[in-house]
């Protein structure tokens, strides 16, 4: 039977393409790592790593033991977290990867929540595209991820699970001095003239591109900001105008002005994508159930 520990260590190898850079993250020496890799190719019988002067790469063989390997990994770490929870002495972790006015909006309140409920449970955010995220899921990296439905098209989700959460209004945020800056809701037409300031990832602005051109314009794109608080920041400073999510309504800076787009833009569906129910870790049920307690209560405002 293969050795566990051998198998972290070739995955740290895989991971960093390098003997000397494993060793340093797993604390070993580069001998003993050098020791774990040939007694696990002696139990497999073939080599397993390729050494060059660029670092190590594997072979076909090694490739499909690390592929092995991480699930081998990630079961052992749900059976450790699901044998604590039965004995009630710890409540393991979550990993959640969310999309930028998200983690602005909803994610403080729920991690918030869920921790004075759950004080045993070790949370982490984790950054990333919408891409990012599906892809770490299913690789047992990511427990957890909220997605909107333009991440989706495209997406394959085999073994993993969307569970709708909210619908998301899409509003105009203008520096506060702007001349449409008011009360009441503003055509898209109105808009024409503006400078839009795209976001953290090409599909940021949605389906705007298409409703302008139904309207008979191109709409200008500008800056593009990978910061959500630089993006305001910009908006703020007079550099263009931006779609702002209510979601995120609590993030609002000083210097916007937020207004509705009279019913022409559709607002997105967000979703919690989580891995089929076999691989998921224990808390993920009790996180799950407080962001569904957090959404209800702002759709009911």
């Amino acid at each position: 039977m293969l050795d566990v520990p051998h198998l972290r260590v070739l995955l740290a190898v895989a991971q960093h393409r390098s003997i000397s850079a494993a060793a340093h993250a797993l604390s070993y020496s580069q001998s003993a790592v050098s020791r774990r890799i040939t007694a696990l190719e002696h139990e497999v019988g073939t080599p397993l790593l390729l050494r060059g002067s660029r670092g190590v790469r594997p072979t076909p063989a090694g490739e499909a033991l690390i592929e092995h390997a991480r699930v081998i990994m990630r079961q052992l770490a749900l059976a450790e977290e699901r044998v604590r929870a039965l004995a009630g002495t710890a409540g393991g972790r979550l990993r959640l990867g969310a999309f930028a006015s998200a983690n602005a909006g909803i994610v403080p309140e729920l991690f918030s929540r869920f921790s004075r409920r759950y004080p045993a449970v070790r949370l982490s955010l984790c950054a990333g595209g919408p891409a990012d995220h599906l892809a770490s899921l299913r690789a047992g990296e990511l427990d957890l991820a909220l997605v909107t439905e333009w991440d989706l098209a495209g997406e394959r989700f085999d073994g993993l699970s969307l569970l709708r959460l909210m619908t998301d209004e899409q509003l105009v945020a203008l520096p506060a001095g702007h001349r449409l800056a008011g009360p009441g809701p503003i055509g898209l037409s109105e808009l024409r003239e503006e400078t839009w300031i795209e976001g953290a990832h090409p599909d940021c602005l949605g389906p705007l591109r298409e409703l302008c051109l139904g309207l008979g314009f191109e709409p200008r794109v500008g800056l593009c900001c990978d910061d959500w608080y630089g993006k305001q920041r910009m908006v703020a400073a007079g550099m263009g105008i931006g779609l702002f999510p209510a979601l995120a309504v609590p993030s609002l800076g000083p210097g916007l002005a937020l207004r509705s787009l009279a019913g022409q833009f559709p607002p997105r569906d967000v979703y919690l994508v989580l891995p089929d129910r076999d691989s998921r870790a224990p808390a993920t049920g009790p996180l799950t159930a407080v962001l569904l307690e957090l959404v209800t209560g702002l759709q009911d405002r």
